[in-house]
């Protein structure tokens, strides 16, 4: 019998966490969402698969509405961020501990110049949660791995909530009555995706450099997967592409051998699919996870469908280079 690493359980208790949350703090997502509606700029920081969650909700919103998103740093908030008093602004802060060091500097600034603040927390204890005006607590009890797995599928829940409930159309409607179902679709690809990715885990473990290709909505997914996944999780090179950037740089070394991970949406992403046609021209080593082979919601919420084969992937991948998944050599060990 194969050894399970801590990680795997936290993998399974997605659903949940999913579900505590929700009945924790819907409600609460949802008076948070009224008042941000009247905002004229909304800030998002937060730092590693945090910052992930940022990128993706901003452009899955920024496809249906435009509302004023700005993602950022919280190193690059406090120093290179201009602001002006009492100005009509919000921040949403995000971090599993509520202590990343950068963030809640960020959370400071942003409350010295009036700016309405919210934080998106594991823990109910931690500076960010009693410092922001509002705190949204993902009920997920401890998380060791460092790459994030129900810490981000939480968050990235909560921010979806949040901000879909301030786009008042059809399909934000639609989308939201999909989201809540995300649990169950979770659960589901938690027992029907384990076995192919480990497979593909095996035929990859050798590989080196992997780009992380994805557009749209699917960038903050491919940013976490080479960020933290990749690099943290399996201490693989890994790299994040914008698919619409890929004729720039990445064009130039696509070639036999060469690894690339798109993030596909079914055929809604046209920068996508030319890009993969490219490399398979080319005769490169594609791996595609795509939205249809596991679930027909909304494109919008394609990194709900994936984050579980990616989590599987890499999990498997880094028992076969011999990594305990999860684990780390220099985060949290050393100041920085």
């Amino acid at each position: 019998m194969e050894m399970q690493y801590g990680m795997y359980q936290e993998i399974m208790d997605q659903p949940i966490s999913l579900r505590r949350t929700i009945e924790s703090e819907r409600r609460h997502l949802e008076d948070i969402s009224e008042q941000f509606s009247k905002l004229d700029k909304i800030f998002l920081i937060g730092c590693g698969s945090s910052i992930s969650t940022c990128y993706t909700i901003k452009d899955a919103i920024k496809s249906i509405s435009s509302i004023d998103i700005d993602v950022q740093t919280g190193y690059e908030f406090v120093e290179h961020q201009y602001l002006e008093d009492n100005s009509n602004m919000g921040m949403i802060v995000t971090s599993q501990s509520g202590e990343t060091s950068d963030t809640l500097e960020a959370l400071r600034k942003a409350k010295e110049y009036g700016l309405k603040t919210v934080s998106i927390t594991n823990m109910a204890d931690s500076s960010m949660a009693k410092e922001a005006d509002e705190a949204v607590i993902t009920l997920c009890e401890e998380e060791k791995a460092i790459l994030g797995t129900k810490t981000y599928i939480t968050q990235l829940f909560s921010l979806y909530v949040l901000f879909f409930n301030m786009v008042k159309t059809e399909r934000a409607e639609k989308i939201l009555e999909e989201l809540y179902k995300v649990p169950e679709l979770i659960e589901s690809l938690l027992g029907s995706t384990e076995e192919d990715c480990k497979k593909l885990a095996e035929t990859n473990k050798d590989v080196d450099l992997f780009y992380c290709m994805g557009g749209g909505v699917n960038f903050g997914l491919a940013y976490k997967l080479a960020m933290t996944m990749f690099m943290e999780g399996s201490l693989k090179h890994a790299c994040p592409v914008y698919a619409g950037e890929f004729r720039h740089g990445l064009i130039e070394r696509v070639e036999k051998g060469v690894t690339v991970v798109f993030l596909k949406s079914g055929e809604y992403d046209q920068v996508t699919l030319r890009a993969i046609k490219f490399c398979k021209d080319l005769e490169v080593n594609n791996i595609i996870f795509d939205l249809k082979d596991y679930s027909e919601i909304d494109p919008l919420l394609t990194p709900f469908a994936l984050i579980v084969p990616l989590e599987w992937f890499i999990y498997h991948l880094s028992i076969y280079n011999g990594e305990d998944p999860g684990s780390t050599r220099h985060i949290g060990k050393i100041r920085y």
